[in-house]
């Protein structure tokens, strides 16, 4: 586990604001975007770190202040509480629990970010999953009175999973033990075991008071022993090369969405998002099937783009080949060369259905555009999320029977076949590469999420993850 020293960091922020200060402020809309997901035990004050986050950031309007704080008044708190900002939905207010994925915005002089606001609840583990499947940085709810308990381990090894590729582990209210140091330094020490067994790379650990505010937006007089940035500061410097999407430096994935057709100009163009790569006039393309062609006209929102300009990762644009080649709805334009299709394929699948999922059951798979009829072939085991550790076997059976059927919230490694073969790749952090969606062929409702296996590792024997 490679881990950024304080001492660095700071360093690294001073510099940051000193050329910031010299250099012309950037119009909002220019601002880099960081996306940020809030995961933590039941009680571990997510919603109101949150709160504060939004409200030290000048993100909220004034009379919303005022709300909370009359709300807060009336249920004889001594001071606002912050977490009526986000706990939005009735049931999670009458259960002071956050239940679902929650999407904020709010910005600095540095940079705008999007945070998900993840539930702590064990039952709710598949929107965790769904709120950490985009994260450039996941900020790590622990309560200091706790340390790290079973859903650290389980947010962790999630994490771990997706290949989030920073972690901030905010240890909260440290103001209930006196900001003591020795207690944070015996979690910190819990943290680095857990890092190095959930395989986290970038982790930074820092105390913290959501209520207070200490070291949340601003760094805090009241704990003189530690020396490192405030979170928000760890966020304006995270380092933008090392986040989710670098995606425009890998090879080129445009999956087709759409044909489009017009008979009197012969035009014929295949419309989809770039997920990975750029494109431009001219490039050598492989397509579905191996064939190779060149690009001969580009357009986004159905204006050109002429060489040497090129769109990149994220754009949604429509390219015309030189090669009469029918392409229809999910077929893939590559860089090259083309992604080996196959129809079977080995994943970490979460299961985010109240029904059970039992092997051989068929599905329809949706790996980007593609949807194909599917079956679970085969359960190699539950993950443990505690642990990491792969499970043929269920630990409360005691017998040697494998594992056929996996509960809601279960996340486990799985072979699935498929109709149709599709130039499956191993999973990218962001999810824009290797995931997919097993839907009920039935009813149309998403069974689970998947993570495409590294080919290399499917033939690995494993015993953890």
């Amino acid at each position: 586990m490679s881990h950024t020293t304080t001492a660095t960091l700071d360093t690294v922020a001073d510099e940051t604001r000193a050329e910031a200060s010299t250099a012309p402020a950037p119009t909002n809309n220019e601002l880099p975007t960081v996306r940020l997901c809030t995961a933590g035990s039941v009680d571990d004050g997510k919603s109101t770190f949150v709160g504060r986050l939004l409200h030290d950031t000048k993100s909220i309007l004034s009379d919303q202040y005022e709300a909370v704080q009359r709300s807060s008044e009336a249920r004889g708190l001594a001071e606002a509480d912050l977490s009526l900002l986000v706990d939005g939905l009735r049931a999670e207010r009458e259960q002071g629990i956050t239940i679902d994925v929650a999407y904020r915005y709010f910005a600095t002089d540095q940079r705008k970010f999007i945070l998900a606001d993840c539930p702590g609840h064990e039952q709710y583990t598949r929107n965790t999953v769904t709120g950490m499947s985009t994260a450039d940085v996941v900020i790590l709810l622990i309560d200091v009175r706790n340390g790290v308990v079973r859903q650290t381990n389980r947010h962790a090894t999630v994490a771990g999973l997706l290949g989030v590729p920073h972690v901030v582990v905010a240890v909260n209210k440290i103001d209930l033990v006196d900001y003591d140091e020795t207690t944070f330094r015996t979690i910190e020490d819990q943290v680095a075991a857990l890092a190095d067994r959930a395989h986290l790379n970038d982790v930074r650990v820092v105390p913290i008071s959501s209520l207070k505010g200490d070291n949340v937006v601003e760094r805090s007089a009241r704990t003189p022993w530690y020396t490192g940035p405030s979170i928000v500061e760890i966020l304006e410097n995270i380092d933008d090369a090392a986040t989710v999407d670098n995606a425009a430096d890998q090879d080129l994935r445009l999956m087709v969405d759409y044909v489009i057709r017009d008979h009197d100009s012969e035009y014929r163009g295949f419309a989809g998002r770039i997920a990975a790569g750029s494109v431009g006039v001219g490039d050598e393309v492989t397509v579905t099937g191996g064939r190779t062609a060149r690009i001969t006209t580009l357009s986004i929102a159905g204006d050109p783009v002429e060489a040497p300009a090129r769109a990149v990762a994220g754009s949604s644009v429509s390219v015309e080949l030189d090669t009469d080649i029918d392409l229809s709805r999910g077929a893939l334009i590559a860089g090259t060369p083309h992604p080996a299709a196959t129809n079977t394929v080995e994943a970490t699948i979460v299961h985010t259905s109240q029904r059970p999922l039992v092997v051989r059951r068929r599905l329809l798979l949706r790996y980007g555009a593609h949807t194909t009829k599917a079956q679970l072939s085969d359960i190699q085991g539950i993950i443990d999320v505690d642990s990491g550790e792969l499970l043929p076997t269920r630990p409360s059976e005691f017998n040697d029977e494998p594992v056929t059927t996996l509960e809601s919230n279960e996340l486990a490694r799985v072979t699935i076949k498929t109709r149709d073969a599709i130039p499956f790749e191993p999973y990218q952090p962001g999810g824009k590469i290797g995931s997919f969606l097993l839907i009920d062929d039935q009813t149309g409702d998403t069974v689970a999420a998947g993570l495409v296996l590294p080919r290399e590792a499917e033939q690995a024997d494993r015993a953890t993850v």
